[in-house]
C-alpha cells in the first residue's frame, strides 16, 4: 500500500507539533499505524532533539527488563508475590544502580519535553487547561485501561469464589508502575508555577529544591521535592544553557554535572549514611527509592551529565533511518508498555504455576539458567497486551 499525500502531511504536522512524544497525531487505525510512523519519522525535523525520544524508550526498556529478568519473584508465606533483586547477593552489584536505576533520568527528560509543551501552547496563546489536557491525556489512558481491567478481574474472580481474590492483596506488583505515573502527573501539574520560575530564576531553582531536601531529611516531602528537582534540570536542557556556545561549552556542563554528581553520591552513601543502592535491598534500614532520598537528586545529576557527554555520539547514531523509525514506533506504545509489564509478567507466572513450575527464591545457577525464559515469556504475551490495548494510548 502506498503512502498517501494526506498520511505524509499528517505525519509532517506530527513532526512539528511534537514536544517529547512519538505519538500519531489522532487516532489511527490499525492498517495505517505503521505508516503514519514511517511518516512521522520520515518527515522530523532537523531540529529534533531525538536524543530524548532516545532515552525515554531505553528508560522504560531498562524497567521492564529489570523487573521481568532481574527481580528474584517469588510467593512469600502470606501469598503474596514478591520482589527481591539481586543486589545483597552479589558483591559491588549496587554500583549497577548507579546507572540502571533510570527513573531520575526518565524526569530529566521529561523535563525537556514537558517545557517543550508548555512552551507551544504559550505560543498558540492557549491557557494551563490546554496544557494539561495535552500532557496528561496520553500519560494517563492507558493507567486507567489497566486499573478496570483488573477491578473486572477481581470481580470475576470474587464471584467465582476465589480465595484471596483480590488483586490488592497477592498482587500489588501489578500496580508498581502507577505510583511513578502519579508522581510525574504531579510533577506535570506543577510545570506552569515550575517553568515560569526557571524563567526568573534559573539555577536558584534547584539550589532551593536541594537546600530543602538537606533540611527536610527523609520523607514524602522530599520525595517530591526530588522528582521536581530531576525534572527541573530538563528545563537546562531545553533552553539551551547547557550547549549555548557549542560543544565546548555542553562538554563542560557536562563533565561538571557528572562529576558533581558522583561526588555527591559518593559522600552522602559513605558520610551521610545512605544506601549505596539505589534500588531497594534486602537488609537495608531504608531505601534511597521510597521515600525518595536526596541521592536520587545526586544520581538525576549525575545521569544527566553522561547523557550531555555522549549526546552526539547518540544523535549521529539516531540519524540512521531505521533505528530512528524503531524510536518513534516505540514511543507511539511506551506508556502501553510500561503499564502493561507487570501483568505480562503475572500471567507466565500463574501459567507457569499451573503446569507444575516453581519459582526460584535465591539466584542459584538454575535460577540464572531459567533467565532467558523470564525475558522471553513476558515478551511474547506483552506483544498481545499491546496489539490489544495500545489504541487507547494513540486515541
Amino acid at each position: 500500500m502506498d503512502i498517501t499525500i494526506s498520511t505524509i502531511r499528517r505525519g509532517k504536522k506530527a513532526a512539528r507539533q511534537l514536544t517529547g512524544t512519538a505519538s500519531l497525531d489522532g487516532a489511527a487505525s490499525p492498517g495505517t499505524v505503521s505508516l503514519d510512523i514511517k511518516a512521522l519519522a520520515d518527515a522530523t525535523p532537523p531540529e529534533r532533539e531525538r536524543v530524548i525520544d532516545f532515552v525515554r524508550v531505553a528508560a522504560i526498556s531498562v524497567v521492564v527488563l529489570w523487573h521481568w529478568v532481574f527481580s528474584i519473584t517469588q510467593w512469600n508465606r502470606s501469598g503474596q508475590l514478591i520482589m527481591p533483586n539481586l543486589i545483597s547477593h552479589v558483591p559491588a552489584l549496587w554500583l549497577a544502580t548507579w546507572l540502571l536505576q533510570i527513573m531520575p533520568l526518565f524526569f530529566v527528560v521529561g523535563g525537556y519535553s514537558n517545557l517543550a509543551s508548555w512552551q507551544g501552547v504559550q505560543r498558540r496563546g492557549q491557557g494551563t487547561y490546554s496544557f494539561w489536557k495535552r500532557r496528561l491525556r496520553r500519560l494517563l489512558r492507558p493507567a486507567v485501561a489497566l486499573a478496570a481491567v483488573w477491578g473486572l478481574v477481581d470481580v470475576l474472580a470474587i464471584t467465582a469464589g476465589g480465595q484471596s481474590a483480590n488483586v490488592l492483596h497477592w498482587g500489588m506488583v501489578t500496580f508498581v508502575p502507577l505510583w511513578f505515573l502519579g508522581t510525574y502527573a504531579g510533577v506535570i501539574l506543577l510545570v506552569p508555577v515550575t517553568a515560569r520560575l526557571h524563567e526568573r530564576f534559573g539555577l536558584a531553582v534547584p539550589a532551593v529544591l536541594a537546600s530543602a531536601m538537606l533540611i527536610a531529611g527523609r520523607g514524602y516531602v522530599t520525595t517530591l521535592l526530588v522528582w521536581i528537582f530531576a525534572h527541573q534540570l530538563g528545563y537546562f536542557w531545553r533552553d539551551g544553557r547547557t550547549s549555548r556556545k557549542g560543544r565546548s561549552t555542553e562538554l563542560k556542563a557536562a563533565l561538571a554535572l557528572s562529576g558533581f554528581g558522583i561526588a555527591s553520591l559518593a559522600l552522602l552513601t559513605t558520610i551521610g549514611g545512605y544506601p549505596q543502592s539505589m534500588v531497594a535491598t534486602a537488609g537495608e534500614h531504608f531505601s534511597n527509592m521510597f521515600p525518595t532520598t536526596i541521592c536520587i537528586a545526586a544520581l538525576s545529576v549525575l545521569q544527566f551529565g553522561l547523557i550531555l557527554l555522549f549526546r552526539p555520539a547518540l544523535d549521529r547514531w539516531l540519524q540512521r533511518r531505521h533505528i530512528w523509525r524503531l524510536v518513534v514506533a516505540a514511543n507511539a506504545i511506551a506508556m502501553t508498555i510500561f503499564c502493561w509489564h507487570m501483568t505480562a509478567l503475572i500471567i507466565v507466572i500463574i501459567s507457569f504455576g499451573a503446569l507444575g513450575g516453581h519459582l526460584l527464591s535465591e539466584p542459584t545457577s538454575a535460577w540464572w539458567i531459567w533467565r532467558p525464559f523470564w525475558l522471553i515469556a513476558p515478551g511474547v504475551v506483552l506483544v498481545g497486551l499491546v496489539a490489544i490495548f495500545s489504541r487507547i494510548e494513540r486515541s
